[in-house]
């Protein structure tokens, strides 16, 4: 069995790590100081960076424009990216991008996804429901209308919902199954009220009332929601890695440097204690990681469903990204609290990716029932 990533994988973290190297995690106010959102809109200069090396079309067919890989490939980006702190919706975009293509009609990939490699066109999703706590699906109904899907209901925490273009809805019909509508940020009956994440950036409640939208812009398909959310909550972790790994590398060069009684802090046996078991918790987030993202490449079949790996896989990134950054605060001491350093800004990122699409807690329950309900042999 070979473990390695491919030559083009292998490419796009090199793009990846080109394109961020010059982003600073400093660029915007800090959420410790700011009473609102950090900033009204993303990076978008860093955006047309993405862009411009083909990342954001990375995933798309080549029928689209893009290079055909997998969500492997992304989950690459995405740990890039979250080591600068990007404030871009790379995420969000690329993973509703591989819904349409997965499971869109041909009319609708053909209208959305050329722009969305090109960088044009910002696609979000609601992926947090009413409350954050209950099915994402469930807070939105949808019927059908004839040729058109009547929307009603409200989705909560919604990222970049204000500069994006599409805005892509999970909805359950009268039937009990659920449908993924893309609705235009500026459509008739849409309604966007600011929310602040805890990392401090913009986010938004989208209500809906009476949205009518065409039938092509909806995502009909058996599974095709279910997949999206098991592909975001991946990508989660993939940035829960990332960030955790510049954190614990933040806190070695740290305490190398740190010195009391004449001796650098990491050659005390309880400094390196410490930093050896957030070593490993990262190490266990990395393979549980690659695990759902390549469940989710292949379409493998295992012991139990993807979702019981995504699951295993976000206990792993919640639990391990709050304890690196945590370590990581007691071993800086004092100065892990300085807003002129940025290990803070770190921690309100880690404490966001943490709860986004569940906590650890959530997920072990979804993997109890998935476990009751698949028993292993």
């Amino acid at each position: 069995m070979d473990f390695t990533f491919t030559e083009e994988q292998q490419a796009a973290v090199e793009a990846a790590k080109a394109v961020f190297s010059g982003v600073a995690p400093d660029q915007v106010p800090s959420p410790a100081l700011t009473p609102g959102a950090v900033a009204e809109d993303f990076d978008r200069p860093l955006w047309a960076r993405l862009a411009g090396s083909d990342l954001l079309s990375l995933v798309l067919a080549p029928e689209h424009g893009g290079a055909g890989l997998d969500p492997v490939a992304l989950c690459l980006v995405l740990r890039e990216a979250a080591k600068v702190l990007a404030r871009v919706p790379l995420l969000e975009t690329s993973a509703v991008a591989m819904a349409v293509q997965a499971y869109g009609s041909a009319e609708l990939a053909a209208e959305i996804l050329p722009r969305v490699g090109r960088g044009e066109l910002v696609l979000t999703v609601g992926a947090n429901g009413r409350t954050g706590h209950d099915p994402a699906e469930l807070a939105v109904t949808a019927q059908q209308d004839g040729d058109s899907w009547l929307l009603d209901g409200v989705q909560t925490g919604v990222p970049w919902a204000q500069s994006a273009d599409r805005i892509a809805v999970p909805a359950h019909t009268g039937a009990g199954r659920a449908v993924l509508a893309l609705v235009p940020r500026d459509h008739a009956g849409v309604t966007l009220a600011d929310q602040v994440s805890t990392s401090g950036e913009r986010f938004a409640e989208v209500r809906l009332d009476a949205v009518r939208i065409t039938a092509h812009q909806v995502i009909d398909a058996e599974g095709g929601w279910e997949w999206l959310r098991d592909l975001l909550t991946t990508g989660t972790c993939a940035l829960a890695l990332g960030l955790g790994e510049h954190v614990l590398a933040m806190t070695s060069e740290y305490t190398g440097k740190r010195e009391q009684f004449g001796f650098p802090v990491a050659t005390f046996q309880a400094v390196a204690v410490q930093a050896a078991d957030r070593y490993i918790d990262l190490r266990a987030m990395e393979v549980t990681l690659w695990q759902a993202a390549w469940r989710l490449a292949t379409g493998s079949h295992g012991a139990l469903p993807v979702t019981g790996d995504v699951a295993v896989a976000k206990i792993w990134a919640s639990d391990g990204v709050r304890r690196v950054v945590q370590t990581a605060q007691h071993l800086h001491g004092g100065f892990g609290a300085d807003t002129d350093y940025p290990l803070h800004r770190y921690h309100a990122w880690a404490k966001q990716i943490e709860l986004s699409l569940g906590p650890a807690a959530a997920h072990e329950e979804a993997l109890g029932d998935l476990l009751a309900a698949h028993p292993l042999s």
